[in-house]
């Protein structure tokens, strides 16, 4: 496509933007946790609807599509994600969340907008393209499900069809078209005004594991007489730090994270269980069975040094694969950024930590994904903090209850993006 026909769909962006900055202010004083995403949602499919696109409600419980067919050529799907976090939010904010203990701490209100605001850029400019443009709003990123829920309720056919009523056909064929290519981004704690990108693995895979560990009840003042599952659980949580500092090369990238330890409910009764909830993130499959085994290994290990009456119980409670990006979606979506925001607003990144499911509905469609990173925080602040070396300490990283991407240039930058990304796979009007 052109330079000068990409610049006029983005042309009335300017326009738009005052009610884009509305809307998100809305959603972020509104957040929904996965799957109650029905105020969300509901904007979402009205926006769509008034736009021109064919819309399907209810995908995976609360998922959204938006459907724009227009003449031949490539699909293109653009995803953002929608829920919030169990987060009692402390950014000050004149629209902070209203919802006691819940927050949009991971900024999936930026997404929601832009991709609002992306869907309505390229319907108005339609006869600058063409090909098919399926705009997707998913539900319950944060637990793992949404987008597994997508796909068994027949997101490209199979289990689930559509629903009656909607636009998306027959039981058994897809809601959607499957795509050519997926594109998506996420809001980051650097710099607004910025997009970064990794090559291939660019987020981990991420397993969550409730393991139950048993003792025998008893009184406080007699723990000669139980079996002490808080203490046979405190022994396997020290432990567990272990496996990554001894049992994982330098070379290798992996995170076990303990983020929940339950046992007991008065101080002077020793309880008959313990349950404790922890994460592992890892880049490579091999260490990642390495790192599941050593933590069942060690479970085991703590509760027969303990005189255990019995194993621990092991729950996998999600887990999704890799987020890789293709390398040649990669290059030609980079190839116009370049292009329109200039070669120093784009550089390379590592691969996150964090996990995501987004691959999870490439892999269904067998497209190529391309998932990038945007800017989203005070650039001047970013900058000090940068240069001091205390991004760790001066930047909230996403799930903080801290969280506060600025609005800009964070919003203008992520539809532009989203709008010239989608723009450099459909084909130009004919």
């Amino acid at each position: 496509m052109s330079d000068s026909a990409r610049d006029t769909v983005l042309a009335p962006l300017d326009a738009r933007m005052a009610d884009l900055e509305s809307l998100y202010e809305d959603l972020h004083r509104h957040p929904e946790l996965g799957f109650q995403e029905t105020r969300t949602a509901a904007e979402a499919a009205r926006r769509l609807t008034s736009y021109g696109y064919e819309v399907t409600t209810g995908i995976g419980r609360t998922g959204v599509a938006g459907v724009l067919r227009n003449g031949p050529g490539p699909v293109v799907l653009l995803r953002a994600d929608m829920d919030a976090l169990p987060v009692t939010e402390r950014t000050g904010l004149p629209y902070a969340s209203a919802v006691p203990g819940v927050m949009h701490a991971c900024g999936h209100d930026v997404h929601v907008t832009c991709l609002v605001g992306a869907a309505d850029l390229l319907a108005a400019g339609r006869e600058h393209w063409s090909g098919t443009l399926v705009v997707l709003f998913q539900p319950a990123e944060e637990i793992g499900d949404g987008a597994r829920a997508m796909v068994d309720d027949g997101l490209f056919g199979g289990a689930g069809g559509a629903a009656a009523g909607d636009a998306g056909g027959d039981a058994g064929e897809g809601r959607v078209p499957a795509p050519d290519v997926m594109l998506a981004q996420h809001v980051a704690p650097f710099g607004a005004g910025l997009i970064a990108y990794a090559r291939d693995a660019c987020m981990a895979a991420s397993d969550s594991l409730k393991i139950t560990f048993h003792g025998t009840g008893g009184h406080g003042s007699r723990p000669e007489t139980a079996v002490d599952p808080i203490l046979m659980a405190a022994a396997f949580v020290q432990r567990l730090q272990s496996v990554v500092a001894r049992e994982i090369a330098a070379k290798d990238r992996a995170v076990v994270t303990v983020g929940s330890f339950q046992a007991g409910d008065a101080p002077n009764v020793i309880p008959d269980q313990a349950v404790v909830q922890l994460s592992v993130r890892t880049f490579d499959e091999h260490i990642r069975t390495q790192v599941l085994a050593a933590i069942d290994r060690i479970a085991k290990a703590e509760a027969a040094a303990s005189g255990a009456p019995r194993e621990p119980d092991t729950e996998v409670l999600n887990t999704f694969p890799v987020t890789r990006n293709d390398d040649r979606t990669l290059e030609q979506v980079n190839a116009a950024f370049t292009d329109h925001f200039g070669a120093p607003r784009l550089f390379a990144y590592e691969p996150a930590a964090g996990s995501e499911d987004a691959g999870l509905i490439a892999t269904a469609a067998g497209a190529p994904l391309y998932y990038w990173w945007l800017g989203g925080w005070e650039p001047d602040e970013f900058r000090t903090a940068m240069a001091s070396g205390r991004l760790a300490q001066d930047i909230p990283s996403n799930h903080s209850p801290h969280f506060a991407p600025v609005k800009q240039p964070t919003l203008t930058m992520g539809v532009e993006a989203l709008t010239v990304a989608a723009l450099s796979h459909l084909d130009p009007a004919r």
